[in-house]
């Protein structure tokens, strides 16, 4: 105290709450986040939900021969253990045109792009969050076929923006119903806020249906034709791409735009090789790219370089190509046990049914309408609690809120657990299934 000075009482002030920006209000209540937090705090249930890959088909020997080739070379290594550019390494973009010509069955001349407008992100989901932010603004419409990949909802809502349905069926999104809403958007005087169109084109989260190839050219051509007020882009994300099984491999809707200015085509190798790479990458617009690498150099300017330098090792060598065939041999026979044990378990159940997949990680399970599939429903509580086994309640992975979303359906994963535990989920889900009915 100094001198001449008497201490006085104050009265004590309450520390204001944080406020919080718009974009955290919107991304609130991530379904993501819960779904994990479920999955930790019940480490004893059989995991039907998490779409995770078998870690047995990790690529081990693939990625230590690919490593101790990058760490012989002390050129490429210098420049994997060195910051990379914010649209990634030249090398690997390079071979990159090279995947994307072998997929589409066409050289790479053919392909009417150069390696300026690919661009690699830190898995799909970064570059997904990045379209969405360089397109989106508060209020803008992004159309989606009802049921799809439900982080891409959160996605869609964190930028403040409205996620509107288009029905689906077997082949994939209804481009009926995608006329339809894209009309009556028009006569509501909101076309203008339709900025996005978004399809899981090969083998969808959480259906492992595929957009019909018929129809890819058709979406393209429509989309293009509302595209009076602004260019309405398509995004297409082809992470299960390479996971065809009894299935065939498809042409991109991508490879429908002909003047390269209409669709952006994300990829993964998340699913097809290694998740913990964190390796994705996107085939954009020209006249896109600079914005997203602005948006990229914010968060990041440049994904981790020795995840790149190591897939490139990979490519090279010819090491992917041999991993997805037994990837295929692997998730076809894991399939094939769910689907048997679910013919076992509820083939006469009334009123139960599901879609069998010819690639991809999920089965599409439909209940009886009047049975409550969701996270708060009773079927989730039992068989989480009683039966020790989980499922991801289908009710996430539609548009709207609430009451207004399908409660009846499940999305059950056969990427993580083993053929014997997949039988066993599957037993102990039918029971769970059988008490609610």
């Amino acid at each position: 105290m100094l001198p001449g000075k008497t201490m006085t009482t104050s009265h004590a002030v309450a520390t204001p709450e944080p406020r919080w920006s718009r974009r955290r209000e919107w991304s609130a209540d991530n379904v993501v986040g819960f779904m994990m937090k479920q999955a930790v705090d019940h480490p004893e249930c059989i995991g039907l939900a998490a779409g995770l890959v078998d870690p047995g088909t990790l690529p081990l020997e693939a990625t230590r021969q690919a490593t101790a080739a990058l760490l012989t070379d002390d050129q490429m290594l210098r420049q994997a253990l060195q910051y990379g550019t914010t649209e990634g390494a030249v090398h690997l973009r390079d071979l990159l045109l090279e995947y994307l010509a072998d997929l589409e069955q066409v050289p790479v001349e053919k392909l009417g792009i150069s390696r300026d407008q690919v661009v690699l992100s830190t898995g799909s989901q970064q570059m997904l969050s990045l379209l969405c932010q360089a397109v989106l603004d508060p209020g803008d419409v992004c159309l989606i076929a009802d049921p799809t990949y439900y982080v891409m909802l959160s996605t869609v809502r964190g930028q403040g923006a409205r996620a509107v349905s288009v029905s689906s069926d077997e082949e994939g999104m209804k481009l009926d119903s995608l006329e339809a809403q894209l009309k009556q958007l028009a006569a509501n005087g909101e076309l203008d806020r339709v900025k996005m169109v978004y399809v899981v084109s090969d083998y969808d989260n959480p259906r492992s249906v595929s957009l019909s190839t018929g129809r890819r050219e058709q979406l393209v051509a429509l989309v293009e034709s509302f595209s009076t007020k602004q260019r309405i882009l398509v995004v297409e994300d082809a992470a299960y791409r390479e996971l065809y099984y009894d299935g065939e491999s498809r042409p991109s809707v991508w490879s429908f735009d002909r003047d390269r200015r209409t669709v952006a085509l994300v990829q993964t190798f998340s699913k097809c090789f290694s998740p913990g790479l964190r390796v994705g990458f996107a085939v954009l617009p020209e006249h896109l790219v600079e914005a997203v690498l602005d948006l990229k150099g914010n968060e990041d300017f440049g994904s981790t370089s020795f995840s790149q330098h190591i897939l490139a090792s990979v490519l090279e060598q010819g090491l992917l190509a041999e991993h997805v065939v037994r990837l295929r041999s692997t998730y076809a026979a894991k399939r094939d046990v769910l689907l048997e044990a679910a013919t076992d378990y509820l083939g006469d159940a009334d009123g139960v049914s599901w879609h069998e997949p010819s690639g991809g990680l999920y089965v599409w399970l439909s209940l009886p309408e009047e049975v409550d599939a969701g996270l708060r429903g009773s079927l989730f509580a039992r068989a989480v609690q009683d039966e020790q086994v989980m499922y991801v309640p289908g009710q996430l992975c539609y548009c709207g809120d609430g009451e207004s979303r399908p409660g009846h359906q499940l999305r059950l994963s056969f990427g993580v657990e083993t053929p014997e535990r997949l039988a066993e989920g599957m037993m102990r889900l039918a029971r769970a299934i059988r008490a609610e009915l």
